[in-house]
């Protein structure tokens, strides 16, 4: 039976809120599809602001779990809407929602959209030493049914072109996320290119899935650089099917990064 889409808001913290959408139940499946998308809150290149665009896009990539950056709510330049809310509606999925600033009458931040039930949601502040943008983490536990549960992250790095903020950014990500044993997904906008001390102190504890490909998503009209990425650890826990950059140029202003993964649990 289809049952109606729902929402629930669930206060998590001050600046946390999760929300249930109701979805059809299915079988449990062994590949995990894990989609990281910058939205640039809901603008596309083409200057118009359409969720049911970007619903589209995350709907057609048929993402199991997904990490958007630049998510508004309620700002007055979006028009009171609340993004990650009204893309849980558009796509059937779960949603956890991380406010990193407060902007124009409303919040800016990151969203966690999930297949599955989002548990022990949590909101880590990132290091700001320049006091500029404040940045954050996002996590959350999912538990696919009859599936291992696994830990989900997600980020969005500064962007200035000093990348002290970003070094230390990433060493507290390390922190948090780089040495209990939990099958953990790192994925967002890293701001930094694969060849940077920022990567490669990642890629210490965390592997690349799309270490292989060129993988490049901004900006969307004519790629160039890679800063999107989907890591994961241990990497004797996962197996990666494959990787693709899916060719949406105008909904946004970076491409979104599909990974296909195993667990190795799930084998």
């Amino acid at each position: 039976m289809l049952l109606r889409p729902f929402l629930i808001g669930i206060a998590v913290s001050s600046n946390a809120v999760l929300t249930l959408a109701a979805v059809e139940s299915s079988p449990a499946v062994a590949t995990l599809r894990v989609l990281t998308y910058n939205i640039h809150h809901g603008e596309g290149v083409d200057g118009k602001l359409d969720l049911v665009r970007l619903a589209g896009v995350i709907t057609a990539a048929r993402a199991d779990v997904v990490a958007l950056q630049e998510v508004d709510q309620k700002t007055t330049r979006t028009g009171g809407v609340d993004q990650a809310a009204e893309l849980a509606r558009l796509t059937g999925l779960h949603v956890a929602y991380g406010k990193a600033i407060d902007y124009q009458s409303g919040a800016y931040g990151q969203a966690l959209l999930s297949r599955w039930p989002l548990a022990d949601f949590t909101i880590h502040p990132l290091p700001n030493p320049a006091k500029v943008e404040p940045r954050i983490a996002i996590s959350t536990i999912v538990r696919p049914p009859g599936q291992p549960a696994f830990r989900l992250v997600g980020t969005h790095l500064d962007a200035t072109r000093d990348d002290t903020a970003r070094w230390q950014q990433a060493a507290r990500l390390i922190e948090l996320f780089g040495a209990d044993a939990t099958p953990t997904i790192l994925i967002g906008d890293l701001n930094a290119r694969p060849e940077t001390r920022i990567m490669q102190a990642l890629l210490q504890p965390f592997t690349d899935a799309s270490a292989s490909q060129p993988a490049l998503t901004s900006p969307a009209e004519n790629p160039r650089a890679r800063i999107d990425f989907v890591l994961f650890r241990p990497a004797t826990a996962w197996r990666v099917l494959s990787s693709s950059v899916i060719p949406e140029a105008i909904a946004s202003d970076h491409r979104p990064l599909l990974v296909e993964l195993v667990l190795a649990a799930a084998d």
